[in-house]
């Protein structure tokens, strides 16, 4: 044991690797936070946290803020591509929808609600999916019935197939996702 020790830390000391390079990704990325106060209007109650655009920066942020099943009921997180709000008034999100994963007592994924949050934020700032321009960000609601939405730009039929079923394929999904309008209850289309 003690060669494999002294094997690993060659190994190790004759890596050279600078502590300061970073990994950027594609787009800057905004992370926000939502608390329901009856106090404030909705829109008081939108934070924006912070602005990432490194592998490295992502990763501390993931490593110091709670995950989403440590937040309050009423509360949201958000990570939405450059200077794009979680607002459905937005100009980017205005003419799109989201696909929305549903998390209720009962299981319907083999990931938990907190797995199934990171692995959307990598798959989004990773640009993981084809239609990856289309997306313009994702928001975690945590509730009684809480649920993932991933905000998808426009109705662009074969982006939204292709999102919903790379989600359901990397979170393992054995049920149905919806995708629904911003400004509309009923599904436009079920994956």
């Amino acid at each position: 044991m003690v060669c494999e020790i002294e094997k690993n830390e060659q190994v190790f000391s004759s890596v050279n690797i600078p502590a300061d390079i970073k990994h950027p990704l594609k787009t800057s990325w905004s992370f926000w936070m939502f608390t329901n106060t009856n106090k404030k209007d909705w829109e008081e109650n939108l934070v924006k946290l912070t602005v990432f655009d490194t592998v490295e920066d992502y990763w501390r942020l993931y490593h110091w803020m709670k995950r989403p099943s440590e937040l309050v009921f009423g509360q949201d997180y958000a990570v939405f591509r450059g200077d794009i709000t979680p607002m459905w008034e937005h100009p980017a999100n205005r003419r799109g929808g989201r696909m929305i994963l549903n998390f209720e007592k009962k299981r319907n994924m083999q990931v938990d609600m907190d797995t199934a949050w990171m692995l959307v934020i990598l798959m989004m700032i990773g640009e993981n999916f084809d239609n990856s321009d289309a997306i313009c960000g994702a928001v975690v609601n945590v509730r009684a019935k809480s649920k993932i939405g991933v905000w998808i730009t426009d109705r662009n039929e074969a982006a939204i197939i292709e999102v919903g079923q790379k989600l359901k394929n990397q979170l393992g999904l054995t049920t149905k996702i919806n995708f629904h309008l911003h400004n509309q209850v009923t599904n436009l289309l079920t994956i």
